[in-house]
């Protein structure tokens, strides 16, 4: 099947209409809370993170207060979201960053947010979309898996399929459609067993006719 314009635009309107505009599952009440909430996402469930921040945020909620808290403080309060060591380093080196340069605030900008200790692509398209409303699309593994299996794009590096999906999908939809792909990829196009039966692209997607042949 070959995955037309067309077929890609008919992709998002069903997404559109089934998913509407979402919210992150993390929980956050400032940007600062947000850039460590989705640090310490990297291979752990959202579910998870928010447990921990439960417990760290109202006391540990500033970069200031964050480096008060030192490395084995920090590392036994994250230590439930997996590589807490590499993590803790990372957030108290921003910590650093931010009190030093950024005033305690967290930058605005891609470009600085990149050059943070433990923030990649990923971490800075979410922050920016979410906190500034600058249209980005974040590629985690759901949008990876998604985004191929769909052939909405097709690449085998986050990066090409960060800038495949930019193509593919209305620039004003960008960060909506990171939320789709996500919500998608956690409840129904699942690694192991996706349930292409319950797939509401499931006439137009490739890996459900192979599926299904």
């Amino acid at each position: 099947m070959a995955i037309t314009k067309k077929i890609k635009q008919e992709m998002l309107e069903r997404f559109q209409q089934q998913y509407g505009i979402l919210k992150p599952a993390l929980h956050y009440h400032s940007p600062f809370e947000l850039l460590v909430a989705v640090v310490l996402s990297a291979q752990c469930t959202d579910e998870r993170v928010n447990i921990v921040t439960e417990d760290l945020f109202p006391l540990y909620n500033t970069p200031k207060k964050m480096l008060e808290l030192g490395l084995l403080g920090l590392e036994s309060k994250i230590r439930t979201c997996g590589l807490y060591h590499s993590k803790a380093q990372h957030l108290l080196e921003t910590s650093v960053i931010l009190c030093e340069k950024y005033d305690g605030e967290v930058p605005q900008s891609f470009e600085e947010l990149v050059k943070l200790p433990g923030v990649g692509r990923k971490t800075a398209n979410v922050l920016v979309s979410i906190l500034f409303n600058i249209p980005a699309i974040a590629v985690d593994t759901h949008v990876f898996r998604v985004a191929n299996r769909t052939e909405l794009a097709v690449g085998k590096t986050p990066l090409d399929v960060e800038l495949g999906l930019q193509k593919a999908i209305p620039k004003k939809w960008w960060s909506r459609a990171h939320h789709w792909l996500i919500w998608h990829g956690r409840r129904i196009c699942k690694a192991r067993t996706p349930l292409c039966d319950d797939c509401i692209l499931n006439d137009l997607c490739p890996a459900a006719a192979l599926k299904d042949s």
